[in-house]
């Protein structure tokens, strides 16, 4: 007997969904049959995004969403759930980086970083969860599921880019906190913890003298593909998930363990 995860008749919002693994995301989770709602500040990716998914039987809507922005934020959240409905799953994924040594790194560094990766993910999560309570409110046995995307750099310190460890290890934490508070509201609240995945914007770092050094120090000799993790994010999203709370999940092909 084969089990198949079913996502039709929830509403699912993706955050950074223009490029990258919020792309992979928003895909995988149509194609297990959930509305999806992409957001990002580049809509005009969101919008070849929208027809790619609508084109192999999908159904999304775009909503332009600048997290260092809560403004934007409730804008975006309030016109996701009046085009599409509902929030049922929100993909927490935008994120930023810079690579430098701590002590080259500048004020505009450490705030562009934290108040997309930290600040920005707490308050498109807070938002959503606001409404996901009063819904809970009215009725008890309604789930819900935030998924924050952290990374692995969240749990152990990789070099030059210690302001990202830092604002990924707050994300981390404040998972276990959401979890916790909300837990009553049926609001599972998860983090995935990614290691070295392709991705566009990393791609042509990893054909580098430099890229192919970190690969050969990794325990497979290998990156991985925004793919490897649509079995995780199918888990988190479904609702056979139930007993996952305040999980911190990493997917690194074993880059942590040593």
């Amino acid at each position: 007997m084969g089990v198949e995860v079913n996502l039709e008749g929830k509403i699912a919002f993706v955050t950074g969904a223009s490029s990258g693994l919020g792309d992979r995301f928003a895909r995988v989770l149509a194609m297990a049959g959930a509305r999806v709602v992409l957001a990002s500040r580049r809509v005009d990716r969101l919008k070849e995004l929208r027809a790619e998914i609508e084109s192999e039987g999908g159904d999304a809507h775009c909503v332009e969403l600048d997290v260092t922005d809560l403004d934007s934020i409730k804008a975006a959240v309030a016109h996701a759930e009046t085009e599409a409905g509902p929030i049922d799953i929100l993909v927490n994924n935008s994120g930023v980086s810079t690579t430098q040594r701590l002590v080259d790194v500048t004020p505009e560094d450490y705030n562009f970083v934290f108040r997309t990766n930290t600040e920005g993910s707490f308050f498109v999560a807070q938002e959503v969860a606001k409404r996901m309570i009063v819904r809970a409110k009215a009725n008890p046995e309604r789930q819900s599921r935030i998924i924050n995307v952290a990374s692995v750099a969240g749990l152990r310190v990789l070099p030059q880019i210690g302001i990202y460890c830092a604002s990924k290890a707050a994300v981390v934490q404040f998972t276990k906190s959401m979890a916790l508070e909300w837990a009553r509201f049926g609001i599972n609240t998860n983090a995935i913890c990614p290691g070295y995945i392709r991705t566009e914007i990393n791609e042509g770092h990893f054909e580098t003298e430099a890229g192919q050094k970190l690969i050969s120090l990794l325990p497979r000799r290998r990156i991985g593909e925004p793919a490897d993790l649509d079995g995780l994010i199918l888990l988190l999203a479904a609702d056979e998930s139930r007993f996952i709370n305040g999980a911190v999940i990493t997917a690194d092909d074993g880059h942590s363990v040593f």
